[in-house]
């Protein structure tokens, strides 16, 4: 049974005003419904109900608003359905636009910070280890649990915003330590040091270990050195798209893995997973899904956005050369600050790259309408999501493949699966 304080009593009942009390109900009755004992206080959320998808949405976030509501802990924003800096032409027109405009004000009118973006965890907001927060969207909680070790479970959207209303989350899930133990080991020590020191293996694994995973929480073992960041970013994303993962460890390298023992608590394995360059292969092949094909109509990178890093490396791809074919590079805005400052944006949209800012190609209609078109990516959750959501078949290759088709304007494949 739900034990709620007296303080989260008064809330639920009014107190602090309609829109806080109807928070403070959304939190508690969820905990009721995971059986959770009682409440706990969150430090920060990270808020991915502010995309549209219908009108409902909508209207959920403003009455919030009429109720007087404001968030109660830092919380910044998940991309929404527009492009707000003016630098791509979203296809959302009347009033599907109108509303989706409403619905990212309303969220900034509930005291969000205006972050619009995937990668929060690389604009500085960066909880630290042992911190309970309320973070949404998939990469996101997969990063923020497993990278920085901060505890949180994947609140969908609405309960997110709620919960940073209410400053509250359930007691249950991966808050809780005993449910952040590693029960299945998946080890790479077979694939080889250059594959998996090269770009393109993240992405991969993270789809296999996702799809063979599921909802278990597993350790990778076999990593020589850390991969660096946007390699974990990569993984996460992946194994949190091809499956339902919130949380992983990497022996060596994320902050509750110093080993396998500690990232299992000193108990041994359910199960082991002894990943092949077959399965990697395997892996690899399976994130495209055009089969043979002689032409791209797009390029689309940036899922989770880009950082600082990625940006910088796809300038010195494009070099300066004029694109064949639209590569849209997906950011945020805490990334494209020092493009703006230095005047390098104007470079990169020279050459044919459009720099898609608080939104992306595959959560709103940004790609030109093709029944048949084809979509290189070299994001492993773009590969997963782009068929469904935007009817492109893909193909997926490393960025600098990525960037070379774009010139070409067909497929120039050099990297595989070792």
């Amino acid at each position: 049974m739900l034990d709620l304080t007296a303080e989260e009593r008064a809330i639920a009942e009014g107190r602090d005003g309609a829109g806080a009390a109807m928070a403070m109900r959304i939190v508690a009755d969820s905990a009721r419904l995971l059986g959770a004992p009682r409440l706990i206080p969150v430090a920060s959320a990270h808020i991915d109900g502010a995309l549209y998808h219908g009108d409902s949405g909508t209207l959920f976030a403003e009455r919030l608003v009429a109720g007087g509501a404001r968030v109660a802990v830092r919380a910044t924003l998940n991309v929404g359905a527009l492009d707000l800096t003016g630098g791509c032409r979203v296809r959302l027109e009347g009033a599907r636009r109108d509303m989706a405009g409403r619905m990212m004000q309303a969220y900034r009118a509930l005291g969000c910070e205006p972050s619009w973006t995937c990668a929060p965890y690389q604009a500085g907001h960066r909880p630290a280890q042992g911190t309970d927060v309320a973070w949404g969207e998939s990469n996101a909680v997969v990063f923020c649990n497993s990278v920085l070790g901060a505890r949180t479970n994947r609140y969908g959207d609405f309960l997110d915003i709620a919960c940073a209303i209410a400053g509250r989350a359930p007691c249950t899930g991966l808050h809780l330590p005993e449910n952040r133990r590693a029960t299945v080991e998946f080890d790479v020590s077979a694939l080889s040091s250059e594959f998996l020191s090269s770009e393109i293996a993240w992405p991969v694994l993270g789809s296999l270990y996702g799809r063979e995973l599921g909802n278990a929480i597993g350790v990778v073992t076999g990593i020589a050195a850390h991969p660096g960041e946007d390699a974990l970013k990569a993984f996460g994303a992946a194994a949190a798209s091809s499956g339902a993962v919130g949380l992983f460890h990497i022996a060596g390298v994320t902050p509750e893995a110093e080993d396998c023992d500690a990232a299992t608590g000193g108990l041994p394995p359910a199960a082991t997973i002894r990943v092949t360059p077959a399965m990697a292969a395997d892996a690899q092949r399976r994130l495209s899904t055009a089969g043979p094909a002689k032409r791209i109509d797009a390029v689309a990178i940036g899922s989770p956005h880009l950082s600082a890093a990625e940006l910088d490396a796809l300038e010195r791809l494009v070099a300066g050369r004029k694109l064949a074919v639209p590569l849209y590079a997906c950011t945020g805005r805490h990334a494209l600050a020092a493009f703006d400052r230095d005047g390098r944006r104007a470079a990169l949209e020279q050459a044919g790259v459009i720099l898609v800012a608080d939104t992306c190609v595959v959560v709103t209609p940004i790609l030109a309408d093709r029944p048949d078109g084809v979509l290189m990516t070299n994001s492993g959750k773009f590969a997963h999501y782009a068929p469904g959501n935007t009817g492109y078949a893909v193909l997926y290759a490393a960025l600098p493949d990525c960037v070379e088709s774009a010139v070409a304007g067909r497929p120039v494949l050099a990297e595989a699966a070792r």
